[in-house]
């Protein structure tokens, strides 16, 4: 005997709701396993992307400390010792020009990424050198190129100040205490080896010590005077 046309439309909506549920959870299945595998790949990219930073931090470092280790090709030193650090008001005859260290001035030029556009007094500029400064210098045979790319890289470094001189020797010169190279192009591998060897490098008598509250351009300040 047939069954009753009742009971095969109710059969038939059952498979097709028991088809529809399956068809509901395996869809749902797919979206887990794609998401927990979208998921997977961005914490994975996120660890490498972390990896790589690190890494590329790390190699920054090495080669910082390797270009504050090595030595820089003409550099002239002094020695240190022999490098007087009396405070004077009188003024001081220094053996090189630029002076890289000697008696100065109880007042430091403010040497906190300035550069000034006029001879700055050299008793007050090795007092900024004393602080772990380094003074770049330049005369008239120095580019007007380079003269604006030093004044980016002096305005970007904290203890480092800028100041024309004449009547020095080489076209740009770059001292720190008791260190000295002369260049010919803001270019040269050397600037940099001398900035990241010498900011506040191991030469520094007094590391630390305040490179603000002393003179600025207008040749006005000194509330640090003495230290």
């Amino acid at each position: 005997m047939a069954a009753p046309r009742s009971a095969t439309a109710s059969n038939d909506r059952r498979a097709r709701i028991e088809a529809a549920r399956r068809a509901e959870q395996a869809r749902e299945r797919r979206n887990r396993l794609l998401t927990i595998g979208i998921s997977s790949v961005v914490v994975l990219s996120l660890v490498g992307f972390g990896t790589f930073i690190l890494m590329k931090e790390s190699d920054k470092r090495d080669a910082e400390k390797a270009a504050a280790n090595a030595p820089i090709a003409a550099e002239k030193s002094w020695d240190a010792k022999k490098l007087g650090r009396n405070h004077v008001t009188k003024a001081v005859h220094y053996d090189m020009k630029p002076p890289v260290g000697g008696d100065h001035s109880p007042v430091w030029m403010n040497c906190d990424g300035v550069v000034y556009d006029k001879k700055i007094a050299d008793v007050n500029a090795v007092h900024s050198l004393e602080h772990g400064a380094v003074w770049v210098t330049y005369n008239k045979q120095a580019s007007q190129d380079d003269v604006k790319k030093l004044a980016g890289k002096v305005k970007n470094t904290k203890y480092s100040l800028m100041s024309p001189m004449d009547d020095q020797a080489g076209a740009i010169m770059l001292s720190a205490w008791g260190k000295q190279v002369t260049v010919d192009s803001a270019d040269d591998p050397r600037v940099d080896a001398f900035f990241t060897k010498y900011v506040q490098g191991p030469q520094t008598p007094e590391p630390g010590a305040a490179c603000t509250g002393g003179i600025g351009a207008d040749g006005q300040g000194g509330t640090g005077m003495g230290q």
